[in-house]
């Protein structure tokens, strides 16, 4: 924060209409008295004695709130032993805290690694640790939270003490600038009277330039530093109580936005890992069931080759019929004729059996895979 010159603050402070206007003629009127005066009767160091104790008061009550800003971190590092101990640094503490824990409880940390997230996948008891690390660290969380918002209340605490500081320090400044007009009026009109009387009286303009204009310009510059360290205190006041707004905006956001986003990555981490389970599950039924499909095929076609298989063998041994016509009709003229016919028949019958059989085969199928 720059410094506020102390040129210029006898500017700062605006004055109710006409009231300068009566401080310069009650300043032209007190410095013609002075200069009517004889610089050696005891009157006249009255007048500058009132001159220079003039505003001591308001400097003092300034000054006061100063050492009431100072004292309050003072002793607040006392109590804490070196240690922030002020609403500000306990609430800044308890939001490191706060962001710590909420890194340290982000659902993404506990999917990093070698290791899967589901208990189901061997070694992968990840997740499964994290939501039992969450569950213990609730109350931690829970402690951060109040904790901050006790802090909270302190800051707004904080504020409502500043706002009292501010007031009285704005009413000791008034007045103060009010003094700072008057002793600007007082020198100028001094100087006026010191312009004749060097002329007229050069002892008296000596004696009234060394006491009475010496004492109303130190006083002047007094003022004119008080304002300034004043604005400076007032201003420094005005940016603690925006600090500690800010500050009670972040409580807000870490206590309801920061906290309501954590819960809902971790509702939505183990919505996502319940999900995954079911999944898993429909994953591994499928594959059952395709397997279950391949072995029925695999063995519908080794049955249907047996029966196969089967179904010619039980046909008649060609040789021993021939045999047997040969020793029965050995005599037979027709046996030739005959024999040839019967091979013919036989082999359209052994087709037609394989005909029959394969459409056959193909109903059984679909009757097995409806059943």
């Amino acid at each position: 924060m720059t410094a506020v010159p102390a040129e210029r603050v006898s500017a700062l402070l605006p004055l109710p209409d006409g009231r300068a206007d009566e401080l310069a003629a009650k300043a032209r009127e007190f410095a013609g008295e002075l200069a009517g005066m004889d610089p050696r009767v005891p009157d006249f160091t009255r007048r500058v004695h009132d001159i220079s104790s003039m505003g001591d008061s308001e400097i003092r009550a300034a000054s006061q709130v100063a050492d009431r800003m100072l004292k309050r971190p003072v002793a607040a590092l006392a109590s804490a032993k070196g240690e922030a101990a002020d609403a500000q640094g306990r609430v800044a503490g308890q939001l490191v805290a706060l962001r710590r824990t909420v890194v340290d409880l982000d659902p993404k940390q506990a999917a990093s690694g070698p290791r899967r997230l589901l208990g189901l996948v061997p070694f992968g008891d990840r997740l499964r640790d994290y939501f039992a690390k969450y569950a213990s660290a609730q109350k931690h969380l829970d402690d951060i939270i109040r904790a901050l918002k006790s802090g909270q209340d302190e800051l707004l605490k904080d504020n409502a003490a500043i706002e009292g500081e501010k007031a009285n320090l704005w009413e000791a400044m008034t007045r103060l600038q009010e003094y700072a007009v008057l002793a600007a009026g007082l020198d100028a009109a001094l100087e006026e009277h010191l312009l004749r009387l060097d002329a007229t009286d050069p002892e008296r303009a000596a004696a009234l330039r060394s006491d009475a204009l010496f004492t109303v310009r130190q006083k002047h510059q007094d003022i004119l530093t008080q304002l300034a360290v004043s604005a400076q205190s007032y201003l420094a006041l005005d940016l603690v109580r925006k600090n500690n707004l800010e500050l009670s905006k972040g409580v807000d956001r870490a206590t309801t936005t920061t906290v309501a986003a954590l819960r809902t990555a971790v509702t939505v981490a183990q919505a996502l890992a319940n999900q995954k389970l079911v999944l898993d599950q429909v994953s591994a039924l499928n594959a059952t069931t395709s397997d279950l499909i391949l072995a029925t095929s695999e063995m519908l076609r080794t049955q249907a080759g047996a029966i196969q298989d089967q179904a010619a063998s039980t046909g008649v041994d060609m040789d021993s019929l021939r045999r047997a016509f040969d020793n029965v009709y050995a005599t037979m003229d027709m046996i030739d004729t005959f024999r040839s016919q019967a091979v013919q028949s036989m082999a359209v019958t052994v087709e037609s059996l394989n005909a029959e059989l394969a459409h056959a085969s193909t109903y059984l199928e679909r009757a097995e895979a409806d059943r």
